[in-house]
C-alpha cells in the first residue's frame, strides 16, 4: 500500500516504465510515480519524392 517512485535515466517509448508501474500496482503499491531525467527524441525524416 505504499507510494512508489520509479527513477529512470532515459525514456524512449515509455513501455518499460508502464510495465514496471503495472507490476508494482499488481504487487500492492497504492500509487506509482515516475521521474525521468531525459526523454529520447523521436525523429521523422520525410524524403522528397519527385
Amino acid at each position: 500500500g505504499r507510494h512508489v517512485l520509479v527513477v529512470d535515466d532515459v525514456m524512449t517509448t515509455g513501455a518499460t516504465l508502464e510495465a514496471c508501474a503495472r507490476s508494482l500496482l499488481a504487487a500492492g503499491a497504492a500509487e506509482v510515480s515516475v521521474a525521468v531525467l531525459a526523454r529520447a527524441a523521436r525523429w521523422s525524416v520525410g524524403l522528397a519524392r519527385g
